[in-house]
């Protein structure tokens, strides 16, 4: 048995200790903020509930899996509801396209607006269900030690899509502007431009149309607190308000974190806090990666978030609804090609309380906000602002209603903030891109080369950015602090 502190209590980091404490280590997670959850964390204020992180709870199957290896399911912590319909996307006044909650019913949607197009979609869900069999049930379970862990029978059969792009493939079967948008949407959760993601990444349309969208009732945290309450029954000791400040070596291996001043012994480290950040507990000779190394690589956007009390129920909207009525490809650039705040962004609004009574108080509406922005720009609140109104004003005019003046309150969430609560690197939210430089093997790894029982999870390393990655990540390290605990 072996002592082990995680750094962190967001999803990489639960999941890594509820494998770890199976095993029959001791395992203690450190938490700096007063809340569990990192990133998808909780925010409460006057009857109202908002999850401050993801929304969207797609591939149900990444977390049955996580479940079964414990004897359990889902339903034995939180309750599921599949959402129909699973999104609207708005091009324009009054002018929006349903996805519903049946491929079928997608096919329909497609063919009202591209004769032929329902065809299409079908060729190209088969290849997106293909990867997917290959990618979430097999390529991301391991943990990028090797080059080789690509080359199977399957994948030399599909190398061709990894270096092709999703943008490519889309555009080359389809014409009109709305469905190339929607089907390049997911790939936004992989934090790259579509014309930069493989497109192998199509197994996340298949997550999108063939799987469906889900909401746990209650809201996404609900899933926290049930993967926190399994590790609780494994034997975890989880501890809030430890801000980690320095990961102490000896004799080449970590040994101690310093936390709130004290000293505190351990025989594994494991981070599941901003790779970046946790390098620099550590002295300068001890880190695998340089600053110029961190800065060559491709982030996946920050964003500005507004969480939104409403003193009425807002109409015309779904649970999730997408804003796509200007540039797509323009809001890309401004994240990626030549980072600036964007002129008309794009944005994304939840009202999780279309679904789920429990959020809002009767007869109001609870209502999230998501602008995709490059990371590192200034944030000051007088942007903030401005770009509430900004979008406030096209959300009126394209729903075509008034909204702004039913605002109880709203609270914001950006680069600043996710620097100061997460120590995101240059205030990403999402962590680094999967571009084909940066996938697999060649993303940061889950085990130090420098400083023995060092190891690392989350969005930073393998396999990437989105919750059920992240609870593979923590599989994935828990799996080789194990291997290495055998000799």
């Amino acid at each position: 048995m072996k002592n082990i502190a995680i750094i962190g209590s967001g999803f990489s980091s639960l999941a890594a200790a509820c494998y770890l404490a199976k095993a029959g280590n001791n395992v203690t997670v450190y938490e700096k903020n007063n809340t569990i959850g990192g990133r998808a964390r909780q925010l409460k204020k006057d009857g109202f509930t908002f999850d401050m992180g993801p929304t969207w709870y797609w591939m149900p199957d990444v977390f049955e899996r996580f479940f079964d290896d414990f004897g359990k399911k889902p339903s034995d912590f939180y309750e599921l509801e599949k959402l129909n319909p699973a999104y609207r996307v708005y091009f324009g006044k009054d002018d929006y396209i349903t996805i519903e909650d049946t491929l079928e019913k997608i096919c329909l949607a497609f063919e009202k607006e591209e004769v032929g197009s329902s065809i299409k979609l079908r060729k190209f869900m088969n290849q997106a269900l293909d990867n997917y069999n290959i990618a979430i049930k097999d390529l991301v379970y391991r943990p990028g030690v090797s080059p080789l862990e690509l080359v199977t029978t399957t994948t030399m059969k599909k190398i061709g899509q990894f270096f092709s792009t999703i943008s490519k493939d889309v555009r080359s079967e389809f014409t009109n502007p709305k469905l190339i948008s929607i089907l390049e949407f997911p790939v936004l959760f992989l934090g790259a431009k579509p014309s930069n993601t493989p497109a192998f990444y199509s197994f996340m349309n298949y997550a999108d149309f063939g799987l469906g969208t889900f909401h746990p009732k209650k809201g996404m945290f609900s899933v926290v607190e049930g993967i926190k309450n399994l590790a609780e029954e494994l034997g975890v000791t989880i501890k809030t308000n430890q801000n980690v400040e320095k990961i102490c070596v000896e004799n080449g291996k970590a040994n101690a974190l310093i936390i709130n001043d004290k000293k505190i012994r351990t025989d594994v480290v494991l981070s599941g806090a901003d790779y970046h950040h946790t390098e620099t507990l550590l002295d300068e000779p001890l880190r695998q990666y340089s600053e110029n190394y961190w800065a060559k690589k491709t982030f996946a956007p920050s964003a500005l978030l507004f969480y939104v009390g409403f003193n009425k129920k807002i109409e015309k909207v779904d649970h999730h609804t997408l804003f796509f009525d200007v540039d797509f490809e323009k809001h890309s650039q401004e994240i990626y090609d030549g980072p600036q705040w964007p002129e008309e962004p794009l944005f994304y609004a939840s009202f999780p309380s279309k679904t789920d009574k429990s959020v809002s108080p009767e007869g109001m509406e609870a209502g999230i906000f998501l602008i995709p922005l490059a990371p590192g720009l200034d944030d000051i609140p007088e942007i903030r602002e401005e770009y509430f109104q900004k979008i406030m004003t096209r959300f009126e005019k394209i729903t075509n209603q008034q909204v702004n003046k039913y605002v109880i309150f709203k609270e914001s969430f950006c680069i600043n903030d996710f620097i100061t609560d997460y120590n995101s690197y240059k205030g990403n939210a999402y962590g680094l891109a999967n571009t084909l430089m940066q996938t697999a093997f060649l993303r940061p790894k889950l085990k130090s080369g420098k400083v023995k029982n060092l190891y690392f999870t989350g969005q930073l390393t393998v396999p990437g950015p989105g919750v059920p990655p992240a609870l593979i990540s923590g599989k994935l390290t828990a799996g080789l602090i194990e291997k290495a605990n055998k000799f």
